[in-house]
Formats: C-alpha cells, sequence, structure tokens
C-alpha cells in the first residue's frame, strides 16, 4: 500500500491487488476502537462522493473509501466487471489492505455487491448497511431506471451532478453503461435471505430511485434486518444527508 502524502483531509492510498492498482481514500487517526469501515459507491461514480460521509464516521471509526476497478482512479481490466466480480475485487482488496473483517456500507449498486460479497466472503463482513439499494424487481429496466435517476438528480445538490459527471467521465460511458446492464440483470431479492450478518436498510424519504415499499421489502428479506428512514433524503443520503446517516450507523455498529 502506497501513501499519498500531499493528500489533505483523508489520505490516499493505492494498493496493488491481483496486479491491478486500487485506490482509496483512507482516515484511521481519530478511530476509538469500533469495527473498520468499508464505503462501497454506486454505479459510475467512485469514492469520492462518499467523503462527507466518511468525514462524519471517521470520528469513531477507521473508515475506507475504495474505488472499485475502473471507476474513479483506480486501474480495471479491459471488460466492465459484473456484481460478482466487483464483489470479488473489493474482497481481494480488503484483504490486501489488511482489513480482516468490517462493516460494509453501500449506496445504490454497492447494496448489490455486497450482497454477494457477504455470500462469497463472509468472513470479512462483520455488519452490513444498505442504502437505497437496488434493483427491486418490477423497475428491473433500462428505461424505468433512467427515467427514475432524472427525477431524483432534481432532488440532489448540484455539486454531486458535477461529481457524478467526472466520475462518468473517467469511468467511461462504455464501462459504465455495461456495468448497468450486469447491474439490472442481478436480482438481489434471491440473495438477501442468506444475508446472515446483522443488517441495516437505509431509505430516504425522497428517493425516487429505490422506493420505500423495496426498502421494506428488502429488510424483511434479510434475516437480521431493520430499517431507518432518513427523513427528508433523496437517494445518495452519504452525500447530502451524512450526519443523519452517519448517525444511524454509529447505532447500528454500538448494537452488540
Amino acid at each position: 500500500m502506497k501513501m499519498d502524502p500531499k493528500t489533505r483531509g483523508p489520505e490516499t492510498t493505492l494498493t496493488v491487488v491481483d496486479g491491478v492498482r486500487m485506490h482509496a481514500r483512507v482516515s484511521e487517526c481519530r478511530a476509538t476502537g469500533g469495527p473498520p469501515v468499508v464505503l462501497v459507491h454506486g454505479l459510475v461514480v467512485s469514492g469520492r462522493y462518499m467523503v462527507p460521509l466518511l468525514e462524519e464516521l471517521a470520528r469513531s471509526h477507521a473508515v475506507y473509501a475504495p474505488d472499485l476497478p475502473g471507476f474513479g482512479r483506480s486501474e480495471g481490466p479491459a471488460r466492465a466487471l459484473d456484481t460478482v466480480g466487483l464483489a470479488d475485487a473489493l474482497a481481494a482488496w480488503m484483504r490486501a489492505a489488511g482489513l480482516r473483517r468490517a462493516a460494509l456500507i453501500g449506496n445504490s449498486m454497492a447494496c448489490q455487491v455486497i450482497a454477494w460479497l457477504a455470500l462469497r466472503h463472509p468472513g470479512l463482513v462483520e455488519k452490513v448497511v444498505l442504502q437505497g439499494p437496488t434493483m427491486d424487481p418490477p423497475a428491473r429496466s433500462m428505461p424505468r431506471q433512467i427515467g427514475r435517476f432524472l427525477i431524483d438528480t432534481l432532488r440532489e445538490p448540484p455539486s454531486l451532478i458535477a461529481i457524478e459527471g467526472l466520475d462518468l467521465f473517467r469511468a467511461g460511458v462504455g464501462r459504465s453503461w455495461r456495468t448497468f446492464h450486469h447491474a439490472i440483470e442481478d436480482p438481489i431479492e434471491e440473495r438477501l435471505p442468506r444475508v446472515r450478518v446483522p443488517a441495516l436498510v437505509l431509505h430516504g424519504s425522497r428517493d425516487r430511485i429505490s422506493p420505500g415499499g423495496w426498502a421494506e421489502e428488502v429488510a424483511r428479506l434479510l434475516p437480521d434486518g431493520r430499517l431507518v428512514v432518513l427523513p427528508g433524503a433523496a437517494h445518495a443520503a452519504n452525500y447530502s444527508a451524512p450526519a443523519e446517516f452517519a448517525r444511524a450507523v454509529r447505532s447500528f455498529l454500538a448494537d452488540g
């Protein structure tokens, strides 16, 4: 792992995983003994939009926000990885970074990646937080998802749209589109009943990508799931409502 001494705030790390350099933002200095936390980004974006939540959680935990292969500043294979491939890559990064067990927190498509990781690499996972999970069965199509995204952008801060645009440029339209297809074809509801760790489902009350009824269904399908609603938050609550998000996470992680 290579540290970038010029980075202010969270440290920048570059970890070589199976010959591929993976970038992450890391904050460890204020950890107080709670479990380490790994923040997993959604489709197209990178760990950049996780920084507001990272800074909140860093007051009490060691926090890691990696860029998945092919996104942000991480290298990636020529082909776009599906959700299983992304989960395996994330697990390999955790091991390379020395994280033997952590709480995984994901937004949007990251919830699908985390569900796979919890099944394929259960020893790495202590608890999971699924915020705005995708894809709900009634809207498992490109037109429905794109329509929901366009509505949700009107509810998000303009600065987030700028971040998404930059990350889309870095990842490339081709990789982003193929990853989108993989996510559409991935039925998360088939795996949720087999996720055996404590799980928190967070739903922003103004989220139009992941509806409230679907969030309730996700919590019901999880063997040890619970639901918390974040009033006034849209889909990317990790960016627009980080204090409320972190408060719910701390309570969940402290619950033995």
